[in-house]
């Protein structure tokens, strides 16, 4: 029943007598009713700029003993020594029942939290207190298909059909799981973009990760990301699992740098390591101004269906060495549950499989250092990067208001005595970590899987 009815009600029935007017009759007060419209808490106002993102990818089911949202919460203070200003949270939804796998990329209720995981106070609650940390938060978003047991499901037109009238799973792909969406359909995504805004509004997040961007239409896109950025009072990060080009020209901040990570994997495996220049280099020139490319040693498909990072790159000094590489060399860098400790089996996320986080405190330390390093050198992550040759080790140099930071690599599981570039040569510099004087003559004499990030101001 409405306020205004209500109260209208109420006076009419005390012109006619039934009710009394006098002080002592409690009249009972208004009931509030739920405002989707209405934002909880107040826009976050320290949404990095793109180019200074460090971002976290949290497995629920891996990332605590808990697997849920509360979790999260306990470990904030840890994902703050590594100086992450940004949680990526995997899909926080119900999961579907029908040819389930447990995928919680299998979205039952776009518009709710499962009970795994907690409920939307509790993600409030998360919000609030990475917010306090100045850390944002953004969703994973599965815009592309929906649960077989999904709401939407009574509406068949919001689904990709085949000639005979059923609703097919993505084509393309084996995800039985899942049913496709029909983007042609304009109320389907009136629905999709809706939600979106609930958890902008609702729980106070800053943004999305969007799921298997390339399977989604540009316009559809284009449409959600405009009815996004304009909501008042926020700044929305948008991250792309795509490399379309055409995800820039959408509005996405950042795309998946799918070629760099190839590229790492075959230079530790033994290609020359000047080769993955060219690729880097190449991968931003599709990157208009202002656009990042997320780098990564690994994430939540590759640890799960590929391998950890350890088998990936030779061993666990080896996977230190390439977030090194990868941190630095150009681009927003992603932290995948646990790889800061050296996880060395694959880490699911259709069941938990929680991480050890007393398995290597000496890694998880060392990670703290290297992004202390680039959470506080403009040059790391604003700089102009210059990439020098060598066969053994990935050199890059970054400069910025006459601010260096020089970064050498060793990809090899071996002793290695690096030629230096000749605008290196006869130079002085300091080791970021240790504090040490550096001088760089003709050669620089790397341990296996040795790395040096080193730093001097004109």
């Amino acid at each position: 029943m409405k306020n205004g009815f209500r109260n209208f009600l109420f006076l009419f029935l005390v012109a006619l007598g039934f009710l009394s007017c006098k002080p002592d009759i409690q009249v009972e007060p208004p009931i509030e009713e739920p405002d989707d419209n209405a934002a909880y808490g107040t826009p976050f106002q320290a949404v990095p700029a793109t180019e200074d993102i460090v971002m976290y990818e949290v497995n629920l089911r891996a990332f605590t003993n808990t697997g849920d949202l509360q979790g999260v919460i306990n470990k904030l203070d840890h994902l703050q020594s590594l100086h992450v200003n940004v949680i990526w949270l995997m899909p926080i939804h119900p999961i579907g029942t029908i040819n389930s796998v447990n995928s919680p990329y299998c979205v039952k209720d776009h518009k709710a939290v499962s009970t795994e995981y907690g409920d939307l106070a509790k993600l409030r609650q998360l919000t609030d207190a990475a917010h306090a940390r100045g850390m944002a938060v953004v969703l994973d978003w599965v815009a592309n298909h929906t649960a077989w047991d999904h709401p939407w499901m009574s509406n068949t037109a919001w689904y990709t059909q085949d000639a005979n009238g059923n609703v097919i799973m993505p084509p393309g792909t084996n995800w039985a799981d899942v049913a496709d969406l029909n983007f042609d359909n304009v109320e389907m995504r009136a629905a999709m973009i809706d939600a979106m805004k609930y958890w902008v509004l609702q729980a106070n997040v800053d943004g999305f990760r969007c799921d298997y961007a390339n399977g989604v239409p540009f316009d559809f896109w284009q449409q959600a990301i405009a009815a996004l950025n304009a909501l008042p009072g926020r700044d929305i990060i948008l991250l792309a699992e795509g490399d379309r080009t055409d995800h820039f020209a959408a509005g996405f901040d950042m795309t998946f740098s799918w070629d760099y990570y190839t590229a790492l994997k075959e230079v530790f495996a033994g290609q020359p390591a000047f080769t993955i220049n060219a690729i880097s280099s190449n991968e931003y020139l599709q990157v208009p101004s202002g656009k990042q490319k997320l780098r990564f040693t690994t994430n939540h498909d590759q640890s799960a269906w590929e391998a950890a990072p350890p088998a990936l790159f030779g061993g666990i000094e080896g996977a230190e060495a390439a977030t090194v590489a990868m941190t630095f060399m150009q681009g927003v860098p992603l932290i995948y549950t646990g790889q800061e400790t050296g996880r060395t089996t694959t880490t699911p996320f259709f069941s938990n499989s929680p991480i050890d986080w007393n398995a290597n405190t000496a890694m998880v330390n060392d990670y703290r250092a290297i992004y202390s390093i680039y959470a506080d050198s403009d040059a790391a992550r604003r700089g102009s990067i210059n990439l020098y040759a060598a066969n053994d080790a990935i050199i890059i140099e970054r400069v910025l208001n006459g601010e260096h930071l020089l970064v050498v690599v060793n990809v090899r599981n071996a002793v290695v005595s690096v030629p230096m570039p000749a605008a290196l040569i006869n130079t002085a510099w300091t080791e970021a970590i240790t504090g040490a004087t550096e001088f760089i003559g003709s050669t620089m004499g790397m341990m296996p899987y040795g790395y040096k990030i080193l730093r001097y101001a004109e």
